[in-house]
């Protein structure tokens, strides 16, 4: 066999392995070190497992990761997801479906100090959905906003994957979340309009309206918000104003939000410990699987799949936009039977070399692969809500058991058609992705 039927075989069997439930990480390293043997020899494979380990986690970038995490554990004992949709429902909850579009704006706000998708849509399901039910809202748009608001939590900045994403790519971390931010907003604003056009549409589904609150009501409420905004303004904004790094900055909103968990009796009773040991389990995860990535990268490079396949895509002479669409369609198939940051480390190998190769408007090597990386996050997170497996929906299936996973899956289906119209806005006008970059180019 070639050293491409041997890669391209090789990914056959890492999937095999993912069929039969093994961890991600384990499939990528097993698939990627039996072909590496394959090819190159018992001995080169030693060597690269002597050298690549350290390599990786000794970069300085991915120590972000675990503070993240920790930043994002230490909000949920903190209660400030329950204080964020207050204030937001007290602002629009009377309106028609207003609660469920002050959960989504919540789900947006609490990613601004989380990171993860998974974690914001298990945090406001215990939150936003026991509300919009005792409200009267049909379980379709009650689970269905949660579970297509808990996607942008690794679109709003900070975000896990991007800085995965940016780490790979060789791209800076800042950039990225700059990039990030606009399709981030769009994507909140799209999900409310969804709901007020489906409530519009079936009034039934929305519950009845609320008494709206008084403006001191408002305020007091959206006063118990400081520490998410503080926190979120010191973070980005250290960033941005060249004070911090973005591992000072994660460090410092560590410090920020477990002050607020700490002064809110959040991390009494357990809550510290549960916070370190949830921190640790979700590190040593993404450490295993960048381990496995890292494994299946040099299987890839020996193979030399990624070269050929980009040479073969260029030899077809569709255009690159038709390529685009291809590679996001690939995207949100995964993302129904994957994690975004598994589908990052498998294909940006892949892909990345793909896109790098095709001319898109005129872009520069740095803002396209800026672009592209916004533009797969917004797949991955089409995919966390697609049927029949999107793991947003069973993240929410496996918290309010009553609700049947068809009853979730029927409420997101509006909320997709939002997703695939900011996409093709992203696709077709990349300065929604990039003007940010244009305006401040330092």
């Amino acid at each position: 066999m070639t050293s491409v039927q041997i890669g391209l075989a090789m990914l056959a069997f890492m999937m095999v392995l993912l069929a039969l439930r093994v961890h991600i990480g384990i499939s990528m390293f097993l698939a990627g070190a039996i072909g590496y043997v394959w090819i190159t020899g018992l001995d080169p494979l030693l060597s690269v497992l002597k050298h690549a380990p350290f390599s990786r986690f000794s970069l300085y970038d991915l120590s972000v990761v675990p503070l993240f995490l920790l930043m994002g554990q230490f909000a949920t004992h903190g209660g400030l997801s329950r204080a964020l949709f207050k204030a937001a429902n007290s602002f629009i909850g009377h309106w028609r479906g207003g609660m469920a579009m002050a959960g989504v704006g919540a789900c947006a706000s609490f990613g601004a100090i989380c990171g993860s998708s998974l974690a914001t849509a298990a945090t406001m399901t215990q939150v936003v959905l026991p509300e919009l039910r005792r409200h009267q809202y049909a379980p379709s748009l009650a689970a269905g906003s949660i579970a297509a608001g808990g996607t942008l939590g690794i679109l709003i900045p900070p975000s896990v994957p991007l800085v995965i994403y940016a780490i790979m790519a060789q791209q800076n971390i800042a950039k990225l979340f700059m990039a990030a931010l606009i399709p981030g907003v769009l994507a909140a604003i799209g999900y409310m309009i969804v709901i007020g056009i489906v409530v519009r549409r079936n009034p039934g589904v929305g519950g009845p309206g609320v008494q709206p609150h008084t403006w001191r009501e408002r305020m007091q409420t959206l006063a118990k918000t400081w520490p998410v905004v503080l926190i979120f303004l010191v973070v980005i904004g250290g960033i941005y104003g060249g004070i911090f790094t973005p591992t000072e900055a994660a460090a410092v909103g560590v410090l920020a939000t477990g002050a607020v968990a700490w002064k809110s009796g959040g991390l009494k009773n357990g809550g510290l410990t549960d916070s370190i040991a949830g921190t640790a389990k979700g590190t040593g995860m993404i450490f295993l699987i960048l381990i496995g990535a890292d494994m299946l990268n040099s299987l890839m490079a020996v193979s030399q799949i990624p070269n050929i396949t980009s040479d073969w895509v260029q030899t077809l002479g569709i255009h690159p936009i038709g390529v685009m669409l291809v590679l996001i369609l690939i995207y949100v198939l995964l993302g129904c039977v994957m994690d975004s940051l598994s589908m990052i480390l498998i294909t940006i190998p892949i892909f990345l070399p793909i896109v790098m190769g095709l001319e898109f408007y005129g872009l520069a090597p740095d803002e396209k692969a800026i672009w592209f990386g916004v533009i797969a996050l917004v797949a991955m997170e089409m995919g966390l809500i697609t049927p029949p497996v999107g793991m947003n929906v069973y993240i929410i299936n496996g918290i309010a058991k009553d609700v049947p996973m068809a009853t979730i899956f029927k409420g997101v289906v509006p909320f997709i058609m939002s997703d695939l119209v900011r996409l093709a806005l992203m696709v077709g006008l990349p300065s929604i992705t990039l003007g940010l970059l244009w305006l401040f180019p330092s």
